[in-house]
């Protein structure tokens, strides 16, 4: 395995997304995010980071909590009790933030192939059925031991592993998160503050990688430009640091890469 590199702007902001004068919603991509039924705080932060990140449309599908979502979500978020079929022009979806129900996990498998999907929490069990699909998987330590028990090695072999066996963009959530893809590219991220240990970080980081994937971006880009953008706002920000705080964030360090 060669020497990861070191996850830095230059690696992908030519490919940062940027809408076209001329474009509309529908062309910066559409991105529906399953609603966890219990932990719908988690949901809630995903589907804001997903928007301010840039997705033109973020549609949030819950049967038993639309009106939770209705009453706490930002006006231009979305909120469904309908399939995931029923969607206008979906080209990503992001499930797992909060849980993924056995229903959840149904529609999943069985939307359009060529959605991306990217699975958080305990909908990375779902990796072996979505196999060959344009995925990215977000596990912490425990998720990767728990859906990837057999591989052994240090921190990055073992996500380079998981990448290739899965098929799959691995975002191994650390103190340095790596990120890992199937064709052997590995990268290690540096930017980022220890108060990002705290409940909800990653339901921002998820709705951050979706975001991008929408707009067009290749998952491993999205996956590293996320990391960086979500480690570079924590650090910002520094102690006393809770989710929400991201968001305002964001906007200051979109500017400065894109402007």
């Amino acid at each position: 395995m060669e020497t990861p590199a070191k996850n830095s702007p230059e690696l992908w902001r030519t490919s940062l997304p940027e809408p076209a004068p001329d474009g509309h919603k529908y062309d910066r991509g559409h991105t529906a995010i399953l609603g966890a039924n219990a932990f719908t705080g988690a949901t809630r932060l995903a589907a804001e980071a997903c928007s301010r990140i840039g997705s033109g449309l973020v549609s949030v599908l819950s049967e038993g909590q639309a009106q939770v979502y209705r009453s706490t979500l930002p006006a231009d978020i979305m909120v469904s009790e309908q399939a995931l079929s029923t969607l206008n022009r979906l080209n990503t979806i992001l499930v797992g933030p909060g849980g993924c129900s056995d229903e959840q996990a149904e529609s999943v498998l069985n939307a359009d192939l060529s959605t991306a999907l990217v699975l958080d929490a305990d909908a990375i069990r779902l990796w072996s059925a979505c196999r060959g699909r344009n995925m990215v998987l977000t596990p912490h330590e425990g998720e990767f031991s728990r859906y990837f028990q057999t591989l052994d090695g240090d921190a990055e072999t073992r996500a380079l592993k998981a990448a290739q066996k899965s098929d799959a963009v691995v975002v191994l959530k650390r103190p340095k998160t790596i990120i890992a893809a199937p064709d052997g590219r590995i990268v290690l991220n540096e930017a980022g503050s220890p108060y990002l240990a705290k409940a909800g970080t990653g339901d921002v980081l998820a709705g951050l990688i979706a975001g991008l994937q929408a707009q067009g971006m290749a998952g491993f880009s999205a996956a590293c430009a996320a990391v960086w953008i979500h480690g570079v706002a924590s650090e910002r920000i520094g102690p006393g640091l809770i989710p929400q705080d991201l968001f305002p964030m964001i906007r200051p360090i979109l500017h400065e890469l894109l402007i």
